[in-house]
């Protein structure tokens, strides 16, 4: 079978980085074809050199067994290649017809735009995917999975042949899920090739034909899905066996570092109380919307409560607190949107970690240049950062090392009391380890530490106790040894009120 999509020995370098060595990839027509590797492998600078912004180095593209070039996102959409982003790119004030119809909207007579016809056939595209979706409705009272069905409607509007999905469940229910992966497959079955991206390998065995695997910008293999497994796929992306990735190690319950007592805001969280010990990782698991984060901000000072207290080593926090006050009390947040509220992405790495000390490393008001190197270098080569140099630019490094800079930022000043919100979410199954590996470990030195997660297996294998919260509240607070991933979702749910 001639493929549809082939790429035959792609490279693509940027400065002071490979980052793809002669890579190809075929795709072929009705296949559901995933991509995998671990963050910085070389998968997004593939996909973008596939869409048109990037210009590979050298190497040849064709569709149907017709040499293409791709020099601009237009002309990839013209060839019929449609990214489907994990950030969508939708205009929220539009309707859900005009997002689908954006840029080529049908037109009428004396060339006007034809909103009868454009809102008619918008519904026949959503209603042909077997959803329900008021094709009137502005964009921005609509859900991420809502958008991604809007998203996968533009492809089914166009003459669109290959479609590629870069982590679309990563905001999803496993309901939205299901809903994405049946419109997936009403695609494949029109004969449509699919490139899909993904961290949970789960969805890898569920929906894939085939996998290719890079490593380091090069490619390890491309196997039939049903002629391999879970090891074989991970040992292919880190190079090393599953066992060698993570064990987790006990730690030493010190004395109380957080208390909570009673902290309640009106239809955010209702009369919260927590402890959190030295050495202690207590994961804090709910539904969305059950309040986590919220938790976690007022923790930090981010946001107001109206009622309660937050004390930490003994000492009480005032209510109201700032942002500033709590880094002073020795809290550190790391954020669960680690490019919009963790890092400042156009600046070099250095800057990103020295942000949250600059008062203590500036003399009469000046910033000293020599100590702020010395603390990037010192916390770059603690976390294993993987970046060029410290003034290499943090938007430029894949999102496990992202992640890496932001937990990197809190630790040098050094914190009593670490919160970490969705901390593996979007990086690759080897930086997620590196990131449960480096929590153990701070946990050992004596650090207090507050976890949460959407995903019940990281909360379960991380945590010395998991508090539930449903509705604003904590409704269980219990030790991990013997705790079941049905027993957390009992109370999530909030059954456990009832019983």
């Amino acid at each position: 079978m001639t493929p549809l999509f082939e790429l035959v020995d792609i490279a693509k370098s940027f400065p002071g980085v490979r980052a793809l060595d002669d890579v190809s990839f075929d795709l072929r027509p009705g296949e559901v074809h995933a991509l995998l590797g671990e963050n910085g492998a070389g998968k997004s600078t593939l996909v973008k050199i596939m869409s048109g912004v990037y210009r590979p180095d050298r190497g040849t593209m064709s569709i149907d067994g017709q040499e293409v070039v791709i020099s601009a996102p237009t002309e990839a959409q013209t060839l019929g290649i449609l990214p489907v982003h994990q950030e969508l790119h939708l205009e929220p004030y539009l309707t859900v017809a005009e997002n689908i119809f954006l840029g080529r909207q049908p037109k009428g007579r004396f060339g006007l735009i034809d909103r009868r016809r454009m809102f008619r056939e918008a519904r026949e595209i959503v209603e042909g995917l077997g959803v329900s979706l008021d094709v009137t409705t502005t964009v921005q009272a609509l859900s991420v999975a809502q958008r991604q069905i809007i998203a996968i409607a533009r492809a089914a509007s166009t003459t669109a042949r290959i479609v590629i999905f870069d982590e679309p469940t990563s905001s999803l229910t496993d309901r939205e899920t299901s809903l994405l992966f049946g419109l997936i497959g009403r695609l494949k079955a029109r004969g449509l090739g699919i490139i899909y991206i993904s961290h949970r390998m789960e969805e890898i065995f569920r929906l894939c034909d085939r996998v290719t695997v890079l490593r380091d910008g090069r490619l390890v293999g491309t196997r039939p899905v049903a002629e391999t497994n879970l090891r074989d796929l991970i040992a292919m992306m880190v190079g090393r066996d599953i066992s060698d990735l993570f064990r987790k190690e006990p730690a030493e319950i010190g004395d109380v570092v957080l208390e909570v007592r009673g902290v309640s805001q009106p239809g955010v969280l209702r009369d919260v109380s927590l402890t959190v010990r030295r050495g202690e990782i207590v994961g804090i698991a709910g539904l969305v919307g059950a309040g986590r984060t919220e938790l976690a901000r007022a923790i930090f000072g981010d946001m107001p409560y109206a009622t309660g207290e937050i004390w930490i080593d003994d000492e009480r926090l005032p209510p109201g607190h700032s942002p500033s006050r709590a880094i002073t009390a020795g809290i550190g947040l790391v954020p669960e949107d680690r490019k919009e509220q963790g890092l400042v992405t156009g600046l070099p790495v250095r800057h990103n970690i020295s942000m949250a000390l600059l008062r203590s490393l500036s003399r009469l008001g000046v910033l000293s240049l020599s100590r702020e190197r010395k603390l990037a270098e010192r916390y770059v080569a603690r976390l294993t950062i993987k970046t060029p140099s410290i003034d290499q630019k943090a938007t430029y490094l894949s999102g496990g090392n992202q992640q890496r800079v932001v937990i990197a930022k809190w630790l040098a000043t050094s914190p009593k009391l670490l919160i970490v919100d969705e901390p593996t979410r979007g990086v690759d199954v080897g930086a997620k380890a590196e990131i449960h590996s480096l929590l153990c470990d701070l946990a050992k030195q004596g650090m207090a530490i507050i976890m949460i997660s959407s995903d019940l297996p990281e909360v379960l294998a991380m945590s010395d106790r998991v508090a539930v919260m449903h509705q604003g509240r904590i409704v269980a607070d219990m030790p991990v040894a013997g705790l079941t991933q049905e027993a957390v979702m009992h109370h999530a749910t909030g059954q456990g009120l009832s019983a």
